[in-house]
């Protein structure tokens, strides 16, 4: 008879597991995007719940159900409070629940942020490796927004053999920015990072610009500033004006989640009435079947997808049992049989 059991791996062992595995877990990313672009997996809508007295706040539930090789159903919840950078803590926190797709019973609750930041940041490392197939690797990036993302972001290009001749940054804070830099120095050679003192410099002077702010709305609304065609990392979604991403080759994640809350895209069908300007989804590109032009910027933006977390989840999930590191909750269930 089926016995189920509940497991809580902490923030601790998650990292722990996910540390030095920057090209394993962009293949377990990619495997899940070919999973669901092959129709292999439930990734309903985002649901979020808002505070109208704490606007700024929210915190989102990300259902979803992963099959082929990996096949675990699961939830995340993850709260985001910009506020708590003001405590010098990261803005979001998380927890991911796994579900067992035989029973439906939940066998595993873990520390999430460090999942969801590892999701995130692997999908952006896939896409501009992919997205760079037929173009020049980029030597110079620029992370517009400096906090846990960003930092995960570059993590992840670096563990997945990207090298840069110069690296821009640029924050609204100075204060963040040079945090930043210091973080991206601390082991390394200090003259190759730079401190941009405006949104237009750090453009111009990259090839590869990763957006990871906190942006609720479009804040970069000049087109001209990539005139030199570079691609672009849109992580946190709003940053860019719709004449920005009317002049680009659009590629989403996924085209029904990115096009809806007012991310830059959902702003740029609102305003022409169509989706004609989205060229395709990474899957697209992952099998072959899209190929972009090299006279205009590139723009990814990933809305970021639950099965991800799955994926990412099951892995470290697997590992902890197996080393012993995941912590068996016992009698967590106490009904057990229909008649006791």
């Amino acid at each position: 008879m089926f016995t189920p059991s509940f497991s809580v791996v902490t923030g601790a062992t998650v990292r722990s597991v996910l540390a030095g595995q920057h090209k394993r877990i962009v293949q377990i990313i990619e495997e899940a995007y070919l999973t669901h672009g092959a129709g292999r997996s439930v990734n309903p809508p985002s649901y979020f719940l808002r505070f109208p007295e704490r606007p700024d706040d929210r915190i989102i539930a990300l259902p979803a159900s992963l099959g082929g090789d990996v096949s675990v159903d699961g939830i995340k919840w993850i709260s985001s409070f910009p506020g708590n950078i003001r405590e010098n803590l990261p803005r979001a926190s998380a927890v991911l629940v796994l579900n067992d797709p035989a029973t439906g019973y939940p066998f595993a609750c873990m520390e999430a942020s460090v999942i969801s930041a590892t999701r995130t940041a692997a999908s952006a490392a896939l896409a501009a490796d992919r997205l760079h197939r037929d173009r020049p690797r980029a030597r110079r990036v620029t992370f517009f927004g400096t906090g846990l993302i960003a930092r995960y972001i570059h993590d992840f290009l670096v563990g997945t053999g990207w090298t840069f001749d110069t690296i821009g940054v640029y924050d609204q804070s100075p204060e963040y920015a040079t945090a930043f830099r210091d973080h991206l120095t601390r082991d390394g050679d200090a003259r190759h990072v730079k401190i941009h003192h405006s949104a237009e410099s750090a453009i111009r002077d990259s090839e590869l610009v990763v957006f990871a702010t906190t942006a609720v709305a479009p804040h970069v609304r000049e087109a001209s500033w990539f005139s030199h065609n570079p691609t672009v990392l849109h992580v946190s979604l709003r940053d860019l004006s719709t004449d920005i991403v009317l002049a680009s080759s659009n590629v989403v994640d996924d085209v029904e989640h990115c096009l809806k809350a007012n991310t830059s895209p959902h702003l740029a069908e609102q305003e022409t009435g169509s989706r004609s300007f989205v060229a395709g989804t990474l899957y697209d590109i992952l099998v072959g079947r899209l190929a972009l032009p090299s006279d205009r910027p590139i723009v990814f933006s990933p809305f970021g997808l639950g099965v991800l977390d799955l994926a990412v989840g099951k892995f470290v999930y697997d590992e902890a049992q197996q080393s012993g590191q995941a912590h068996v909750v016992s009698d967590f269930f106490a009904e057990l049989s229909r008649y006791a």
